[in-house]
C-alpha cells in the first residue's frame, strides 16, 4: 500500500519513508510513525511523517494496517 492518502496513516503503524537526503537513490527507512506532518488529504510523493526515533520523511509503503 503506498502512503499518499492521509486517511490511511495513524501513528503507531509500522511504515517505510524516504528521507529528504535518500531522494536520489530511493533508499527506504523503516519505522513506528510518531506524527503526521503533512495536514492535507493526499500528496503526490507521499504523506510526510515523523518516525518514533525522530527521522522524518514521506512514506512510501504501509506495512501494518
Amino acid at each position: 500500500m503506498n502512503g499518499q492518502q492521509r486517511s490511511s496513516i495513524k501513528p503507531g503503524i509500522e511504515v517505510d519513508i524516504v528521507l529528504k537526503q535518500d531522494q536520489r537513490t530511493g533508499k527506504l527507512t523503516r519505522g513506528i510513525v510518531k506524527d503526521i506532518l503533512t495536514n492535507s488529504p493526499n500528496h503526490p510523493h507521499g504523506i510526510k511523517v515523523r518516525l518514533a526515533d525522530g527521522q522524518v520523511g514521506r512514506v512510501k509503503n504501509i506495512l501494518t494496517k
